[in-house]
């Protein structure tokens, strides 16, 4: 069915099943985004329930780090290297730099960042807003990386990036993207602001791994979903403070 495989790979917590062929973690890919809302749901969760005993700065912390650790940091080890990988003179030296397992200078500092964009923009809503907002960020993170895996080629013939593009049901996998940008539109104007910021964040992000290193790998499609769910934690803060409403 590809669902316990996928919860496997993209969560730390127990229920999975690791897939035993290639084939396998093709068929898990569509159900990236499902996956996704759910640990946006758990995140969001300890948000709602801290909110009001601990305030929001404290609970924003909190529910970042629920989503860290539920997840293992996948995707932040993603966006890590990646930015580590960008600062190498040549494509060969960039996925050399990639494949290296110690973080540089670039890669703390874009975690930096990332973790303190997440905190300050969600520490901005209300908890229902908040609980919201996450479980959309997730499952639009998801579903930017898995729509790169459809439009994007993998750099070479090894690798996570590899294995899943080259089983995946493109049937299966595009409706599970359109299946999540229907969700977020469906949620009216804020939800598909959120999805425009994150297929703009995804974008860029493709755009640079398409210029710098040929194509996708599993580290860029790890710094796909934390772009997208960046973008539009950060769009949802934006909105707060325009129109004081979501």
């Amino acid at each position: 069915m590809g669902l316990l495989e996928a919860w496997a790979f993209l969560t730390r917590l127990p229920g999975g099943r690791h897939p035993d062929s290639e084939q396998g973690l093709g068929r898990s890919v569509g159900w990236f985004p499902l996956v996704g809302a759910v640990i946006g749901a758990l995140s969001g969760a300890v948000y709602w329930w801290l909110h009001s005993p601990l305030g929001a700065a404290l609970a924003a912390v909190a529910a970042v780090a629920v989503n860290i650790v539920v997840t293992g940091a996948f995707h932040e080890d993603g966006l890590a290297d990646t930015a580590d990988a960008l600062g190498g003179t040549t494509r060969e030296q960039r996925l050399e730099i990639m494949k290296d397992s110690r973080v540089g200078t670039f890669g703390v500092l874009a975690l930096i960042l990332a973790v303190l964009v997440r905190v300050f923009a969600v520490s901005s809503l209300a908890p229902l807003d908040g609980f919201v907002v996450l479980v959309l960020a997730h499952m639009l993170g998801r579903a930017m990386a898995v729509a790169a895996m459809v439009t994007m080629p993998a750099v070479s013939g090894s690798g996570l990036g590899h294995s899943y593009t080259a089983h995946l049901s493109r049937v299966w996998t595009v409706t599970s993207v359109v299946v999540s940008c229907a969700v977020a539109v469906f949620l009216g104007v804020s939800g598909a602001a959120g999805l425009m910021s994150a297929a703009a964040a995804a974008a860029v992000v493709l755009m640079v791994a398409r210029r710098a290193f040929g194509g996708i790998t599993g580290d860029v499609l790890g710094a796909v979903e934390q772009a997208a769910e960046i973008a539009v934690v950060a769009t949802a803060a934006s909105l707060v403070e325009s129109n004081n409403w979501l």
